[in-house]
């Protein structure tokens, strides 16, 4: 695929992911790269602009990651952020120091003024709130750069050398918390980098099939089908290259939310696939009979996926390639290069040794989740699929605390789609980042008509996140609460008290287990 590309730099910042987004979002087609990338392997990308990230090191410590000096004799364009900004200043002649007085030490929201004459900032306010997080500062600015923004406390906040392309700024323009952050960032890549804005879905769409049917020629493909986005639209993308030399195994283990299992069906129906639904419920219900301790439940549930799909797939034979809805947070994160794993993901690194094929395809590697999500509406997925709420492998096994059985889950089935029905309702969907509801192993006393009640407990949850490391818990209004509660204890039965979850990530975790 022939796109412009912006090469990000990775030098240990924990928003690098977060750069790369806001890239993308201007249209602009990049990639992450540790910075231990050999120069030349740089070069034959053709960046048309490079992103160093920020990183809790020290530039002047010997043992911090560096710059290869010939990056800056490449002719391309630079924007260093926060710790990449102070690598430029340090391989070009500037000095960087520690503060040793608290004014040139800056945390958080910051009052900062702007040079607007920097394309930088062109078309942008003179002043306005940036997020710092900085120890070091540049003391002495190199020959050549010119101060554009400075903040009460510190002169040096940006730098540029417009002739050369090279741009240092000390906040973080890719967080929410700086005002026209993501402007600044566009600005880098439209009027220094001369960027034309090639990167879309749709043109992604069309080099992706074109791409997949000349790797897959006449060969067959199988998928192992989940239900949710990744998963899916990594399936629908499949199917509109290649149709039924695809076959979709789709295992519902009844432990999906309500409708879900209907729903992924009629989304495939519109593509001449063999889709394969395999009704698992009574084999996992069985397996999961008696077993409360989440980590346990997890392990049944992956133990049994692996073999109910082995089963199917050695109905269909040899097949040349295998699909997998692995996405670029999911290489990133799991260690890319020299990167810090932060997580394992089952998609990435292995090849299941169950199914006879010869190579893997993973047409979503290098796509973030809202392009994804993206990619599924510019397929004509549904959209109560595309915007799926996040769910867990193991499904609704761990939102049911404690013993695991098909009366119970049916019972936080209804309980949950009511949740999800008032939320929408109210029109609150795009103000949360994740909700749902659990079935507590909490048993208390209710009265209901005239009579005492020894019923469950349910628990709301629902949670705003960028990142989903750390979140805080969402301030539904107190009516909405209400409506959920009231339909609830009257239309489900044996629960009788509905509690909401005011607890942020950390110290809690997003879900319940």
């Amino acid at each position: 695929m022939s796109h412009q590309t912006v090469i990000v730099l990775d030098f240990g910042g924990q928003y690098n992911q977060l750069i790369a987004r806001r890239v993308r979002e201007c249209g602009v087609y990049c990639e992450v790269k540790p910075y231990t990338t050999a120069t030349a392997e740089l070069k034959a990308m053709d960046p048309i602009g490079i992103i160093f990230t920020g990183g809790p090191n020290s530039v002047y410590d010997p043992k911090s990651p560096q710059a290869d000096p010939a990056l800056f004799t490449l002719g391309v364009p630079i924007l260093g952020i926060c710790y990449g900004c102070q690598l430029i200043a340090h391989n070009l002649g500037g000095r960087v120091t520690a503060a040793t007085a608290d004014s040139a030490r800056e945390y958080g929201k910051t009052e900062t003024y702007f040079d607007t004459a920097c394309k930088l900032f062109k078309g942008l306010p003179a002043q306005g709130i940036t997020w710092m997080s900085h120890g070091d500062y540049m003391e002495k600015v190199p020959e050549g750069f010119t101060l554009v923004a400075h903040s009460d406390a510190c002169p040096n906040v940006a730098i540029c050398d417009e002739g050369r392309g090279f741009y240092g700024v000390q906040y973080h323009p890719e967080v929410n918390h700086t005002e026209h952050g993501t402007d600044m960032i566009r600005n880098f890549l439209y009027e220094v980098c001369g960027a034309k804005g090639d990167w879309t879905m749709g043109d992604y769409k069309t080099t992706a099939i074109r791409s997949i049917r000349e790797k897959v020629g006449d060969g067959k493909v199988l998928l192992a089908l989940s239900g949710g986005v990744d998963s899916s639209v990594a399936a629908a993308l499949v199917a509109e290259a290649i149709g039924n030399q695809l076959t979709c195994v789709f295992v519902d283990h009844g432990l999906m939310r309500l409708n879900e299992g209907d729903e992924v069906e009629s989304a495939f129906r519109k593509w001449d696939i063999n889709f394969v639904r395999v009704n698992a419920e009574e084999l996992f219900l069985s397996k999961l009979a008696g077993v409360s301790e989440p980590e346990r439940k997890r392990k049944i549930i992956g133990e049994e996926f692996i073999r109910v799909f082995e089963a199917e797939a050695k109905k269909i034979g040899k097949v040349d390639y295998l699909v997998q809805g692995t996405i670029y947070p999911d290489v990133i994160e799991s260690g890319a290069g020299n990167a810090a794993v932060i997580k394992s993901h089952h998609n990435v690194g292995g090849l299941p040794d169950y199914v006879d094929f010869k190579e893997i395809i993973e047409p979503l590697r290098m796509l973030f989740k809202d392009e994804v999500r993206q990619l599924g509406r510019e397929l004509g997925l549904p959209e109560y699929l595309v915007m799926r709420q996040p769910f867990p492998g193991p499904g609704l096994a761990i939102r049911c605390l404690g013993d695991i059985t098909k009366e119970k889950l049916d019972m936080l089935r209804l309980a949950d789609f009511i949740f999800r029905d008032e939320i929408a309702k109210a029109g609150l969907e795009g103000t949360m980042s994740q909700y749902f509801a659990v079935l507590t192993n909490m048993r208390s006393v209710g009265v209901q008509g005239d009579g005492r009640t020894y019923d469950y407990a349910l628990a709301l949850r629902s949670v705003t996140t960028s990142d989903f490391m750390t979140a805080d818990w969402t301030r539904i209004p107190f009516e909405v609460l209400d409506r959920v509660s009231v339909r609830v204890v009257n239309e489900v039965p044996h629960i009788n008290r509905v509690l909401y979850d005011i607890t942020s990530k950390p110290p809690a975790t997003i879900e319940f287990e």
